[in-house]
């Protein structure tokens, strides 16, 4: 009888190259690890996989059948978590959000730009994390709890609904050459999450928020490429955030 082990093994060996429409796909990657060299080098595999097979599901298939040291981040595999934020083909994008058929016959994957690279696709996320946090991206109302929830008219709800959506994958903000070359820029996600509570009716905080990005490494350091916002997996209109919150700044009308 075989094993659990076995099974899936012989599972994913038949799904994998049998079935009629497979296609082959070229995986290019860009490898890094400290404890090998501190130079970066290429690796290549050729996999046989579904044309809509995401792109998760082929390193997945690397990494399970071809080279186990092959090292990224990944988790719902649904486009919510982004975790699996890569440069695919030159653009920063989802490993889950891309299909096969998408990028072949040939595919490059390096880490996303701008952040220490840790291990292969795996990038340090603590400085993008550390900027994020320091805009105070929670809601402050010192007014004292209210007997009820506070409530908020659809139109103020709409006010900041598009910058809701964000993920907290990096995508927009490691495609910014102003971030690439600044590392004190806070960088469009943060300002995506400042946004989001400086225009929340419920919230008190929206001047001092204000006052942080004023800063020489706040909102004024954008330039306006639209990198970020072609970038951003969830649609997000992020360089018109920017662009809201400058004019808040300069006009503190909110």
């Amino acid at each position: 009888m075989a094993t659990a082990a076995e099974a899936l093994n012989a599972s994913d060996d038949q799904r994998v190259g049998t079935k009629p429409g497979a296609m082959t796909l070229a995986v290019r990657v860009r490898r890094f690890n400290p404890e090998v060299s501190q130079d970066s080098w290429w690796d290549e595999w050729t996999v046989q996989c579904e044309p809509l097979e995401r792109l998760v599901e082929v390193l997945h298939q690397i990494k399970w059948h071809h080279d186990g040291t092959l090292s990224f981040r990944r988790s719902c595999a649904h486009g919510i978590c982004g975790s699996d934020a890569m440069l695919i083909n030159g653009r920063n994008q989802l490993a889950c959000k891309v299909l096969a058929e998408d990028v072949g016959p040939k595919v490059t994957i390096e880490p996303i730009r701008g952040l220490p690279v840790l291990k292969d696709l795996i990038v340090d996320m603590d400085p993008f994390m550390d900027e994020y946090r320091a805009v105070l991206p929670f809601l402050i109302n010192d007014s004292g709890e209210p007997d009820k929830e506070r409530r908020q008219s659809p139109e103020d709800r709409h006010r900041y609904d598009d910058t809701t959506k964000c993920i907290l994958c990096a995508c927009c903000t490691t495609s910014c050459p102003v971030f690439w070359g600044d590392g004190g820029y806070v960088g469009p996600a943060a300002i995506v999450n400042a946004h989001r509570f400086i225009f929340d009716s419920r919230d008190e905080a929206g001047r001092e928020r204000m006052k942080i990005l004023s800063e020489k490494t706040g909102v004024f350091r954008c330039r306006t490429t639209f990198n970020c916002t072609d970038a951003c997996p969830r649609g997000i209109q992020v360089t018109k955030a920017i662009q809201e919150v400058k004019r808040a700044i300069l006009f503190e009308r909110f």
